[in-house]
């Protein structure tokens, strides 16, 4: 069974199946790129959420910056939402935005198996 998180848009913010859930696009707003990841992190907990599932479940990102110079402080922030050695796997590359105020989009792939 399949169970879609719908948006405005032409992607869905998730798409449960089965024992994976598939998280589409989530980006931060704010000040800033500090403020707009943690704002991308409250929208993938909500999103996770819904589809039943906590944030610690992630087992893969793909983190797009805009600017490559935002790596560092996003590996900072990465360890306010995840213990240590509890991350989920990563790729992290940089691109342009259609939002020119828009610092990140993150995406990803979470395990709700065994809960």
């Amino acid at each position: 069974m399949l169970t879609r998180i719908p948006t405005p848009f032409s992607y869905s913010s998730a798409v449960a199946a089965g024992d994976y859930i598939f998280l589409g696009l989530h980006r931060g707003y704010g000040d800033g790129f500090t403020a707009q990841i943690h704002d991308a992190f409250t929208h993938l907990q909500a999103t996770l959420s819904e589809c039943g599932c906590p944030l610690d479940r992630l087992v893969k990102v793909n983190v797009y910056l805009k600017h490559i110079k935002d790596l560092p402080e996003m590996e900072k922030v990465f360890f306010d939402y995840f213990g240590k050695d509890q991350f989920p796997a990563r790729m992290t590359s940089t691109t342009e935005f259609i939002d020119s105020d828009c610092l990140l989009m993150i995406d990803g792939v979470a395990y709700r198996g065994d809960l």
